[in-house]
């Protein structure tokens, strides 16, 4: 984890006391009524809270997310006037581990109704796919613990890029929001139901499309998709870690040129909101192709598709084709 990428915990408490101060006037009392057009104030902290936040609460909420589409969410620096709006929201919803800022603001928001997607499903631990991963210079302990390695350093956040692990996260948003809006809960039920059933759907697409094909290996840039590797049956080999900017040394550079030749990997995946060109060097270096898989952190222009169930389509796609799927 790259220091650069800490906000340091001092300077966002001071941010949301000031904050929180400068909209004391506009409290959250009324929350249970919800918005002015009688809506539940949702505030997602990045796209797949985003996404669930939309599904299940339909015509009943009113979505913000802190998180602009093209943004690489783990910079996300947040202002006063955002860090104070938190705690006008009825309802939250983020992944602690994955945004240290958002993490932070949360947590000085005191808003009722905040849910922890980590909490609604079982984290792992899957850095040791990059054993050769040097600490860049700088890097020490409590940055590990504080940044994209989940509550516990070395837990690995990425839980929506598993379509059974997001579709439990989805049935404990559900549940939550049945519990903030009752009055609703009917509605939530019903849409819950709904995206479950689509995200098994997704789920079988992805164990019949990979269960058959001339390797199981894949280089990627950003480990993010240690969660989707386990449940099908794949090899992950993230060339520097689940920090998606973190330099690889040298060690493991030449453990991927070893992987790779072993294992037969055709492509060196690389991804939208992050820079390529790491992946294109170490793609020329071993003559492979190079191809993007989307960690899904945000939908931009350059995303292939409109939302997280597309865009996990045209992932499933680009692993067929990188593994030979037959």
């Amino acid at each position: 984890m790259n220091v650069r990428r800490l906000i340091p915990t001092a300077a966002v408490a001071g941010a949301v006391a000031l904050g929180l101060t400068a909209l004391s006037a506009c409290s959250s009392s009324d929350a249970a009524e919800g918005g002015s057009d009688g809506k539940l104030d949702v505030v997602a902290s990045f796209y797949p809270m985003q996404f669930l936040a939309e599904e299940i609460g339909g015509s009943h909420v009113s979505v913000t997310t802190l998180t602009k589409p093209g943004t690489e969410p783990h910079d996300l620096e947040l202002s006063p006037r955002q860090i104070g709006g938190l705690g006008d929201a009825d309802y939250i919803l983020f992944l602690k581990g994955v945004q240290p800022a958002v993490d932070d603001a949360v947590a000085q928001a005191g808003v009722k109704n905040t849910v922890d997607a980590a909490k609604l499903t079982t984290l792992e631990n899957h850095g040791s796919e990059v054993e050769g991963h040097d600490h860049a210079e700088g890097e020490d302990h409590e940055a590990e613990e504080h940044g994209h390695g989940g509550e516990e350093a070395g837990l690995d956040p990425h839980i929506w890029l598993d379509p059974v692990k997001y579709a439990e996260v989805a049935a404990g948003v559900g549940k939550s929001l049945e519990k903030a809006d009752p009055d609703h809960a009917a509605d939530y039920r019903k849409n819950t139901e709904t995206l479950v059933a689509e995200l098994n759907k997704l789920d079988k697409a992805y164990e019949t499309g990979l269960k058959n094909t001339a390797t199981k290996t894949f280089i990627t840039t950003h480990s993010a998709f240690g969660y989707l590797a386990e449940r099908y049956g794949l090899t992950q080999e993230g060339i520097a870690g689940i920090d998606p900017e973190a330099e690889p040394s040298p060690a493991r550079i030449d453990e991927i040129h070893s992987v790779a030749e072993k294992n037969g990997a055709t492509t060196v995946f690389f991804e939208t909101l992050a820079s390529d060109k790491t992946a294109k060097t170490l793609a020329k270096d071993l003559g492979l192709k190079t191809g993007v898989l989307d960690p899904l952190e945000g939908i931009t222009d350059k995303s292939a598709g409109a939302d997280y169930i597309e865009v996990m389509q045209s992932n499933l796609a680009a692993l067929q084709k990188a593994l030979g799927a037959k």
